[in-house]
């Protein structure tokens, strides 16, 4: 069975630099506090270790 990812952003992108701005739009996220469920797999990761001091992670079954 496919797991997923909850992501909720938890910090503002103010004071970000460009490409951690556009790698928490790609996630699909716009506000402080939204919830976005992406599947777990190694590109989901990577944009998520780019951005880990903004959103918070919770591991889901599908």
């Amino acid at each position: 069975m496919p797991k997923k990812l909850e992501i909720t952003q938890v910090r503002s992108t103010a004071r970000c630099t460009q490409p951690q701005i556009k790698t928490v739009e790609a996630l699909g996220l716009r506000k402080i506090r939204q919830v976005v469920v992406q599947p777990d797999n190694v590109q989901t990761r990577g944009m998520l270790k780019v951005v880990n001091h903004l959103v918070s992670v919770k591991e889901i079954a599908a």
